[in-house]
């Protein structure tokens, strides 16, 4: 089992959460491609967009509907400061996952994360795990819970 899909599988276990991972045949790096895999709509695919401050440096992770873009003004009112997309290098290193499989919890460092609120219109959504392969399914409410993010309107 690889660290990043360990990581992940403690975060979930660490909220009391009893969920289970699903490796996928087929790549799920793109949400259309992780809603194919897991049957769903697109908009159940809780995507992890990662942007860092531009004056603190901090990341930030957008958790947002698959079908959404991140507005990046709005989300820059959001995290107070001008954002920059982040490097694949960057986010591997404050989160430990590589893009393509970048999950909502169990980063290295926490960043501060923000959470679309149409991921709550659904009884379940999908997230990464920690790999291009790999998915999970959980409750909005368990997701923004254990993700220690704040639901903000930060999608275009």
């Amino acid at each position: 089992m690889s660290k990043s899909l360990k990581r992940v599988q403690e975060a979930l276990a660490e909220a009391g959460l009893a969920i289970h991972i699903f490796e996928m045949d087929g790549s799920t790096r793109t949400a259309q491609e992780a809603a194919d895999q897991a049957g769903c709509h697109v908009d159940q695919i809780a995507k992890s967009i990662v942007f860092r401050g531009g004056e603190s440096g901090v990341i930030c992770l957008f958790i947002t509907s698959g079908g959404d873009q991140v507005d990046i003004e709005k989300a820059a009112q959001v995290a107070g400061e001008p954002l920059e997309r982040a490097d694949g290098k960057e986010v591997r290193k404050v989160t430990g996952f590589a893009i393509g499989g970048v999950s909502p919890v169990g980063h290295l460092t926490p960043p501060r994360a923000f959470f679309d609120p149409k991921l709550s219109d659904f009884v379940t959504v999908w997230a990464a795990a920690g790999t291009p392969r790999h998915i999970f399914e959980i409750a909005p409410a368990d997701l923004l819970r254990v993700s220690g993010a704040r639901v903000a309107d930060f999608t275009a």
